[in-house]
């Protein structure tokens, strides 16, 4: 009976803090969206790879063929603005598509289409995708419980090709820590160390970069005394500070720029990667980063100068770090459990402060 009235409690809250709005919208009318920025669709939110032509003329020839294509997820913000919580390429092509971006190529039925841009087509087929109901639209309203937005965002996508963590939270917890992580992501050296030379590569499209940026930002305040999964405490920094104050935003971006500018000048191409043999792996770990980040910004000033007098020797001290059995593990087996970043972070922190 019990158990009955706690499931009874459950669906009724979820009832209340999930608001929904659903509607069938022409193409015209979502591509006009799009293009004002009503619909927010900036390549740095949520994921970052773009359908090729071939996948985007299916889906216009979909439309074509007034074949059922799968709704599409928005989620209105704050500002009266809407993201997309699924569908961000259907949306994406449908734009480019009415906007002339693009020829139709490789079809599958519609031979008589093939190279043909939306100006090409007849004008009674113009009109029909401009103005006729194609597909449906559902919104969650931003009233909505933002927890609640989040469990829709995991739901949806655990079909098909899921959202790594990083791209959930991009879409689950927007606001200025968010765009501000963005921001640091950015970092040249950073992006180096990832090896990121353009948007093609695997660790930008999967937002290492600025997963490796918010790993800092939360190890920073709580590396010492957090229990249970960096990946949860991840959410918890991200949901906790979502619109946190100037004061805040202030201080996140100094103390990332100032640890990541003394990382690169400690260890230059050898920061967050460990020995091999007389050289270095041309790897980045994250545990090796977490060590070193967050050994960067607790020691002080005058011992930063210290060490800077001696990198020979912080880079002799680093691989002799290695050599405790210890050490090696937590940087490079298990490295998200509290006890392991603690230590790693400890061992790093104490061979700064004493060279």
């Amino acid at each position: 009976m019990r158990r009955s009235s706690n499931i009874l409690t459950e669906f009724l809250k979820a009832q209340d803090d999930l608001v929904i709005q659903s509607a069938d919208l022409p193409l015209g009318t979502l591509a006009e969206m799009v293009g004002s920025g009503a619909i927010d669709l900036e390549p740095g939110f949520q994921r970052r790879e773009r359908w090729k032509i071939e996948k985007q003329s299916a889906l216009i020839e979909s439309f074509l063929l007034n074949v059922p294509v799968p709704p599409i997820y928005l989620s209105e913000q704050n500002d009266g603005t809407y993201t997309a919580i699924d569908g961000k390429q259907r949306l994406k092509s449908i734009s480019d598509y009415i906007l002339g971006k693009f020829a139709l190529k490789d079809l599958e039925k519609l031979e008589s289409a093939r190279g043909l841009k939306f100006l090409d087509l007849p004008s009674e087929i113009q009109n029909s995708l401009k103005l006729r109901p194609y597909l449906r639209v559902v919104t969650l309203l931003r009233q909505s419980d933002p927890l609640l937005k989040y469990e829709v965002f995991l739901r949806l996508n655990r079909g098909g090709e899921s959202l790594n963590p990083q791209e959930i939270r991009n879409v689950a917890f927007r606001g200025r820590l968010n765009n501000l992580i963005y921001k640091l992501s950015e970092n040249k050296f950073l992006r180096r160390q990832l090896k990121i030379k353009n948007f093609t590569e695997s660790a930008y499209r999967q937002m290492s970069d600025a997963e490796y940026v918010l790993r800092f930002l939360t190890l920073r305040s709580y590396w010492s005394d957090f229990s249970g999964s960096l990946s949860r405490e991840m959410d918890r920094f991200m949901e906790q500070n979502r619109n946190c104050d100037d004061e805040f935003i202030t201080r996140c971006e100094k103390d990332f720029e100032s640890a990541i500018g003394r990382c690169e000048q400690l260890w230059g191409g050898a920061a967050f990667r460990r020995p091999d043999g007389e050289n270095w792996r041309d790897q980045t770990l994250a545990g090796m980063y977490d060590a070193q980040m967050i050994a960067c910004s607790e020691i002080t000033e005058d011992q930063f100068k210290r060490a800077i007098r001696k990198k020979e020797s912080i880079t002799q001290k680093t691989r002799s770090l290695f050599d405790d059995g210890e050490f090696d593990q937590a940087v490079r087996t298990g490295t998200n459990t509290p006890s392991r970043i603690q230590l790693r972070v400890e061992r790093m922190m104490g061979m700064l402060a004493e060279v």
